[in-house]
């Protein structure tokens, strides 16, 4: 079998990678078979010449391999007739700027793999950047709050050399007695709690920090059970809340009341309840100055996310009375953070941890035996056509 890995053609151009050079240098120690093939990059957070120094060939095309990775979506010219391609397709909700790509793919006949679509049987993710986003979404939360209060400076994520740096930087973090609230349960909740303990900011409970002052920063992490309610009664379970998200009450106010920080990394059906309303972010009990939205999604679960921001300028300010995007640090201003692709800022960690998911869940299903059928039930499109699993994309793809 032959593995090829792809450059990332994307604008703004994202540096990271599926496979380190020592993920590759493993890999063909553990399959001595195994040939890779990595596509010359001048972006790559890994140089070229760090992949050849782990005996990895380096090419123009990996268009004759078997399987290709990547990260992103790829450059219609680059799709490789007939072959297993695996990436962030950014097709699943039907995104019409990526329909003429989905196209392309069934029209090459490729077999195309969305990370986004490799689950267990019981429906959890295998993989994705999610840890990572939570890792630089909190890092700027207090980026953004060290500068709307002038209290501490800290050096952009993308600008330090990994995490390493980063834990480096945060010992200027000075947060008075701030409250910072995480909302949600997973991976990208995870990731933000990360960077806060990094940070020496301590985790409290929910009945502590909705009910008690503190002399030092606090957080604590609330998920969907925490902040929804049905005639006065919490979901028993994430899978009662599931089967009809729409019966639910959100009840996040009770935070927005204490919290200074709002570091949003929760799962968010488009049908639920809003965290919030624009009525609730005008009352004088809105207490929030400063909201990190790791979910990004647009009007959507935190309404006052205006519009995704970007690595290179990721803040932006929403006016309290006219909800109208404003100056960042205005006395009447939220302090707003929602940078859609968070994991780029640090490349080199976000690909090290994912290549060695890689490594570790997929890439041996290829190799040999995908009893739960991982790969199959991921698998998007085929031989031309879509699979049953994703028949629901082919009004998409009609253009209906």
């Amino acid at each position: 079998m032959k593995i090829g890995i792809i450059k990332e053609g994307k604008t703004p151009p994202d540096k990271r990678v599926g496979l380190t050079p020592a993920h590759c240098a493993h890999l063909k120690q553990s399959y001595p078979n195994l040939e890779i093939k990595v596509q010359r990059s001048p972006i790559r957070c890994f140089k070229d010449e760090e992949y050849a120094a782990s005996g990895i060939e380096l090419v123009d095309n990996v268009n004759d391999c078997d399987i290709i990775f990547g990260v992103k979506e790829v450059k219609f010219d680059m799709l490789a007739e007939r072959k297993t391609m695996l990436f962030f397709s950014h097709t699943l909700k039907k995104q019409p700027y990526n329909r003429d790509l989905l196209r392309e793919i069934l029209k090459k006949k490729v077999r195309l793999v969305d990370y986004e679509t490799l689950t267990y049987s019981n429906g959890f993710r295998v993989l994705g950047f999610g840890r990572f986003a939570g890792i630089v979404g909190a890092y700027n939360a207090l980026i953004a709050h060290g500068n709307r209060n002038n209290s501490f400076d800290l050096k952009p994520a993308f600008q330090c050399e990994d995490m390493k740096e980063m834990g480096r930087e945060m010992k200027k973090v000075e947060l008075g007695n701030a409250k910072i609230i995480i909302s949600g349960g997973g991976k990208v909740a995870k990731g933000s709690k990360e960077t806060l303990n990094a940070a020496g900011i301590r985790e409290v409970s929910i009945p502590e920090f909705l009910n008690q002052t503190f002399s030092e920063p606090v957080y604590c992490n609330a998920d969907i059970l925490h902040y929804h309610e049905k005639d006065g009664k919490a979901p028993a379970s994430f899978d009662e809340f599931v089967k009809d998200s729409t019966v639910w009450d959100n009840t996040f106010t009770k935070f927005t009341k204490v919290a200074d920080i709002f570091i949003s990394a929760h799962f968010w059906d488009n049908k639920s309840a809003h965290f919030f309303t624009e009525k609730n972010v005008k009352s004088n009990d809105f207490k929030v100055k400063v909201i990190a939205d790791i979910t990004c999604d647009i009007k959507g679960s935190v309404p006052t996310t205006l519009r995704p921001s970007t690595i290179a300028d990721p803040i932006y300010g929403y006016d309290r009375t006219t909800g109208e995007e404003a100056d960042a640090y205005a006395d009447n201003s939220i302090t707003i953070m929602a940078v859609d692709n968070l994991p780029c800022e640090i490349p080199k960690d976000a690909s090290e941890g994912f290549g060695q998911d890689l490594i570790d869940k997929i890439i041996p299903l290829f190799l040999g035996e995908d009893s739960e059928k991982i790969l199959e039930r991921a698998t998007i499109a085929q031989n031309g056509k879509l699979t049953e699993y994703f028949s629901y994309l082919q009004d998409y793809v009609d253009g209906k």
